[in-house]
């Protein structure tokens, strides 16, 4: 039985393992297994890479950064972004096995956001957040032709802080993409800390968050005209281009 897996530590609920068995079932895939393994150290992942079972694993918090230590080689989306979620674990006749990763998540939300772009309109984006998603996100963004702006708590050089966003400023960032974990379930009643009264029609937003479906600052969002996206399709198709990775 082959096998695929995600590490990360700790693992709770995961979209990969419900998503692919379901794909197994779905499409008769009788030879391969997912399943999580939560490794309290980045060192562990070596036992998974050298067991001649595996052949790919996805990676999440904390590890995404780490894991590039253990690598041979990156592709390159993930040598520019720095992050790795995807990894190809090749075992050769001679016994030797390369590893090679990569990032699926910017090619997930570049896919799942491009159609919804307005080009005459969508020029400048707002990010919400910056942890190792976010890398991802501005990756897809440069190669969209959309320049952004960080917006954090804590002031920081080259950053915006929530208190500083105004009018004028959401006025000219038409995209706002919220990276950071504000509205996970169970605290759905959370919302990032933005001035929702100045958003209007010409604005996207989009939240990585998929549950709740429609998290509060989707919802407030909405309420003032703004197009929303949730991060549901990013995630399916970050999964089938690790699947179309692992089989390639």
């Amino acid at each position: 039985m082959k096998k695929l897996g995600l590490i990360g530590y700790p693992l709770g609920h995961s979209f990969s393992k419900k998503y692919y068995l379901e794909k197994f079932r779905q499409e008769q895939i009788t030879d391969v297994d997912y399943d999580l393994y939560p490794i309290p150290q980045i060192a562990d992942f070596s036992k998974i890479a050298s067991n001649k079972d595996f052949y790919g694993v996805n990676v999440t918090i904390p590890y995404k950064i780490e894991v590039m230590n253990y690598l041979d080689e990156l592709s390159e989306e993930a040598s520019a972004i720095q992050a790795v979620n995807c990894i190809r674990i090749s075992h050769t006749a001679d016994g030797t096995t390369r590893l090679k990763g990569y990032n699926t998540d910017a090619y997930g939300f570049e896919a799942s956001i491009k159609p919804l772009i307005d080009p005459q309109v969508d020029k400048k984006a707002l990010i919400l957040g910056y942890g190792g998603a976010a890398k991802a996100v501005i990756y897809a963004l440069n190669r969209l032709g959309i320049m952004h702006s960080l917006v954090s708590r804590s002031k920081k050089a080259d950053q915006l802080t929530y208190d500083e966003l105004d009018a004028a400023i959401l006025a000219d960032h038409t995209v706002i993409i919220n990276c950071s974990p504000v509205g996970t379930f169970p605290h759905t009643e959370q919302s990032p800390k933005i001035p929702y009264e100045f958003l209007n029609e010409n604005h996207l937003c989009y939240d990585l968050i998929y549950n709740p479906e429609e998290t509060t600052f989707l919802r407030k969002s909405k309420q003032m005209g703004a197009r929303i996206k949730n991060g549901y399709e990013m995630l399916v198709l970050q999964a089938e281009k690790n699947w179309e990775i692992w089989n390639s």
